[in-house]
């Protein structure tokens, strides 16, 4: 089930997600056509995947209520705050990991990153960025969104390097590209039949 924040945020902006997704597509299969640029389809849309995903990411965090009312500096004082077993737990705390995972993973697997380092800089540099956003539109800073959106970011890291261990352990013939291809396109297509059936977005077009 998707959670509800989620499930809020996709309803209001699927068009807008759509409408970059056609207009992504055909940039880059123009570009192949007039550069001479190859086309990997895997690669592609992975890409795709990560664009769409940092639009998400933007308007989760700039238009969810994550009940933090008031700046926050000290590290670990809204953590500490909720009760383990509490619904603003799950919300606050785990859903600020959870949203940084996707991102610790992407980053990594387009620099093909080996430090874990780099990778929390750039998980840090972009989570200071969006509480900076958020304290001048009418929100607030936290710096434990900090601590725990690092956090995602690291596991994100982890799951990439464990991915490539997988990988790497797999026969030859399961490495090709077409394979690759074959895989994503169905991830693809089972992605894009879901959200259309559970947003009835047929019947709205």
């Amino acid at each position: 089930m998707i959670p509800n924040e989620v499930n809020i945020v996709l309803k209001e902006i699927w068009p807008m997600l759509l409408l970059f997704t056609i207009v992504l597509v055909i940039l880059r299969i123009s570009d192949a056509f007039i550069n001479k640029k190859r086309i990997i389809i895997y690669k592609d849309l992975f890409m795709l995947m990560f664009i769409l995903y940092m639009f998400l990411l933007f308007e989760l965090v700039t238009t969810t209520d994550f009940e933090s009312f008031s700046n926050n500096f000290i590290p670990f004082k809204e953590i500490t705050r909720y009760d383990f077993s509490s619904k603003l737990f799950y919300k606050n705390v785990l859903g600020n990991v959870l949203l940084f995972i996707p991102f610790g993973y992407c980053v990594s697997n387009i620099l093909k990153n080996k430090k874990i380092y780099i990778t929390a800089i750039i998980t840090f540099i972009t989570s200071i960025s969006i509480e900076l956003i958020q304290m001048n539109i009418g929100r607030s800073f936290d710096i434990d969104d900090i601590i725990l959106n690092l956090s995602g970011g690291l596991v994100g890291y982890l799951l990439y390097k464990l991915l490539e261990k997988l990988k790497n352990m797999l026969p030859d013939f399961l490495k090709k590209e077409w394979i690759y291809n074959i895989l994503w396109i169905i991830l693809l297509v089972v992605s894009i039949l879901f959200i259309f059936k559970y947003y009835n977005i047929l019947e709205v077009l």
